[in-house]
């Protein structure tokens, strides 16, 4: 189930949302939240629940293990550790890891079968993050396993994050309010995300997915970067939008979610890239790998090395291939020459500067998208190499629809802090009202388009499931 289907906004959210509602303890709600999250699971997954409820028991276990007067508190979270990277690696990366060993001689393994549990990259972070946390303070042991189990399992972010640390969650269980203007500002927030991914990304997908389904001898230059292009606009309205869904409706129940996404293609920087770019995924893994592995702290080659074991991890933990992996090292790469300064952006000037970042996003990406490596660097290859002929012209017309223009136009426009700046420059107290209310109109039409969109059947792919 995911949240641009009839079946979610019409059905599940809103039985869970009238349910929630009239219900009056904290308690019960929670109840609720924990019933209908595992619902939402089982709806897709129904097999894979149980890999979860494995997960959810194992790790309670784990952290009641923290106590600081167990003396083996550490062992446990070794042992911890190993027993969530050892269920990702063998639902994740098994056939993956089989395929690589086959690649040395005298090798044959059979390459099992597996298949990917739906968001297992995600709740199983969040398992791990909540272990890490109860050894860091012990005020953290979750006693309760049904608290626990609402922490891993709360439908907003299970499928595709947010990654919310269990710190950030913890208090959130037993106190919080709903306030009318928490429940306005989610639904608003919703449908800006819902907007994103069925009306951006979803039409920037037919151009992706056309480009991305030619031989790539049938490339042209023009082709080739309509749909790298088009993938920038995609995968960015597509998972930004998902989050922005996440954090609405978790507004909607009580829960504070923190951003995920912050405007990332007006970076100046690859670094400045991945300070804006899925937000949750990178602190987890700068506060729960580089700073242990030493981070800056052990010299400039370690603090190399660091960063492209960091990222090397960020890549494959996107999807067992090496083109994630490529993709990962090479933004790592771009780290660590710029920490170097031997790419010093502070001396360009700001055009060129964001030229850069973008750029570069661009190329990683094709690393991200494509099926094989080799596919990958035959169409950057086209992408700077000029050929084609009038077929190749009339196919990259094709593509050039109004509905495709338009809506590019907004991919680009909306990709910078519009909205933020209008509302910065609302200082009376009468502009903001206008502000405020403007934006409430706005979403109306917003959902009734996407409810349009809904109606007629149209492409509706999600990228984010296979991580």
């Amino acid at each position: 189930m995911v949240f641009s289907s009839p079946v979610f906004l019409f059905i599940f959210l809103t039985a869970v949302y009238i349910l929630y509602r009239i219900i009056p303890s904290i308690r019960l709600k929670n109840t609720i939240l924990l019933l209908f999250s595992l619902l939402f699971y089982t709806y897709g997954e129904s097999k894979a629940i149980v890999l979860m409820i494995i997960s959810i028991i194992m790790n309670y276990v784990f952290g009641l293990t923290m106590k600081k007067e167990n003396k083996y508190r550490k062992i446990s979270l070794t042992l911890s550790i190993i027993f969530n990277l050892t269920m990702l690696g063998i639902f994740k990366y098994a056939g993956f890891g089989a395929e690589m060993l086959n690649r040395l001689p005298f090798l044959n393994i059979s390459i099992p079968n597996i298949a990917l549990p739906i968001g297992i990259s995600f709740y199983t972070f969040q398992a791990m993050s909540y272990v890490i946390d109860a050894y860091k303070s012990p005020d953290y042991i979750q006693k309760n396993l049904f608290k626990l189990a609402l922490y891993i399992t709360f439908f907003p972010q299970l499928v595709a994050g947010p990654i919310v640390k269990y710190y950030d969650f913890a208090d959130q269980i037993d106190h919080r309010t709903t306030t009318p203007q928490m429940t306005a500002e989610g639904i608003k927030r919703f449908i800006t995300g819902l907007s994103k991914k069925l009306l951006i990304a979803n039409t920037m997908a037919y151009a992706v997915d056309y480009v991305y389904g030619l031989d790539t001898e049938s490339l042209s230059l023009p082709l080739a970067w309509l749909g790298a292009l088009s993938y920038l606009f995609q995968i960015y309205f597509d998972f930004s939008g998902y989050s922005d869904m996440a954090i609405g409706l978790g507004s909607m129940f009580g829960f504070t979610f923190k951003e995920n996404f912050n405007y990332p293609y007006i970076s100046q920087s690859m670094q400045e890239f991945w300070r804006r770019w899925h937000i949750s995924v990178s602190t987890w893994f700068k506060e729960y790998l580089y700073i242990p592995l030493g981070g800056n702290r052990k010299g400039k080659v370690r603090t190399a090395v660091n960063k492209l074991i960091v990222f090397f991890c960020t890549g494959l933990w996107h999807g067992a291939s090496l083109n994630f992996i490529v993709w990962g090292l090479i933004n790592g790469v771009f780290l660590m020459i710029e920490s170097y300064k031997i790419i010093n952006t502070e001396k360009w000037l700001k055009p060129f500067r964001h030229f850069y970042a973008v750029f570069v996003t661009t190329l990683a990406f094709v690393f991200f998208r494509a099926d094989n490596l080799t596919i990958a660097c035959k169409y950057i290859g086209h992408m700077f190499v000029p050929s084609g002929d009038s077929t190749q012209t009339a196919m990259f017309m094709q593509q050039l629809t109004p509905l495709y223009l338009i809506v590019l136009v907004f991919a680009v426009i909306f990709s910078m802090p519009v909205m933020e700046k209008l509302k910065v420059s609302a200082k009376s107290e009468k502009s903001a009202a206008v502000y405020e209310y403007g934006t409430y109109g706005i979403s109306m039409v917003l959902l009734g388009l996407c409810i349009l969109s809904l109606s007629s059947a149209s492409y509706n792919p999600f990228i984010y499931f296979r991580f």
